[in-house]
């Protein structure tokens, strides 16, 4: 099936899979690795690395559902119960209910994009995933007149999630978006990476990926959706409102409190590149930028 969307990325941007599970890759990258630079708005090839054993490339991961530290999404992941999965969709919609994931998938088209990925940490990387429009999803649960804002919930099952057993954030993790945010023809709803099913680490069997926003913003392991008109609460923005807005755009002219976000390290690029200066909107300006016309984007960041 013909796809929907074209960006201007190819599979010569794409960071290597093995980067893209290594999360040791970026941490060597805070010390001292560059990036590629930005030719017309286009990321040049990321260089290929050294493979790593699937051990290694597993172990070092953030999702605190696991716990806190690096290596445990990798050795704790594991235990999560995946299959069967049921998403509820519930709120302003015409078609409430609790959809199963295999029944989800098989309703939706799904196909390859190509999308930067930005970290409000300042790193960055450019990820094949494998999804549907989150679109589809809302138009098959219809939604209803009045709808302003969608609401996302993460799994709570602390016997298997044992970070939720501890008061890191406030579980489940929980995240949200503007109707026409989620509406928008780049917002999916991820169920593969790589032509492969998500790892469990990394947020199986369902996350959401909205490329113009900071990473924290698509969330994983994506178990309820809620249709409402109320703007609806997130996770980072309840622990920390002066840090994590609500919106959490791409957005070089607004620093992080703690950082500039002005610029960026590729994930996997040379360790003695120079970084890259961050794009507005993630490099989505074009396609997003009226969505926030006439807003303050440092007062509703």
């Amino acid at each position: 099936m013909a796809k929907r969307w074209v960006n201007d990325l190819t599979h010569a941007d794409v960071t290597p899979r093995n980067t893209y599970l290594n999360r040791r890759q970026l941490m060597a990258g805070f010390a001292g690795a560059g990036v590629a630079s930005m030719l017309g708005g286009r990321l040049q090839a990321a260089p290929e690395l050294e493979p790593n054993t699937w051990e290694y490339i597993t172990q070092y991961n953030n999702f605190y559902e696991f716990g806190t530290g690096k290596g445990d999404p990798g050795k704790n992941a594991h235990v999560l119960t995946t299959d069967p999965w049921t998403v509820t969709i519930d709120g302003m919609v015409d078609r409430p209910g609790d959809y199963a994931m295999g029944d989800i998938k098989e309703k939706m088209t799904i196909e390859e994009r190509l999308y930067r990925f930005r970290c409000v940490e300042a790193w960055s990387m450019v990820v094949p995933w494998n999804g549907f429009e989150l679109k589809d999803l809302l138009d098959m649960a219809g939604v209803k007149e009045g709808a302003k804002y969608v609401a996302f919930e993460t799994l709570y099952r602390p016997e298997e999630m044992f970070g939720q057993k501890y008061p890191v954030l406030d579980w489940p993790y929980v995240e949200g978006l503007r109707l026409d945010e989620a509406m928008h023809p780049l917002t999916i709803m991820a169920t593969g990476i790589y032509g492969r099913d998500i790892p469990k680490q990394n947020g199986a069997p369902m996350r959401l990926v909205v490329p113009w926003k900071y990473g924290f913003k698509s969330i994983k392991s994506i178990v309820k959706i809620t249709l409402t008109d109320k703007e609806p609460a997130t996770s980072w923005n309840k622990s920390n409102p002066r840090e994590y807005g609500f919106y959490s755009n791409v957005n070089p002219t607004v620093d992080h409190p703690r950082w500039s976000q002005a610029t960026e390290r590729r994930l996997g690029a040379n360790l003695f590149a120079k970084r890259e200066e961050t794009l507005m909107f993630n490099g989505y300006e074009k396609e997003v930028a009226s969505l926030y016309e006439g807003m303050d984007l440092s007062k509703h960041f």
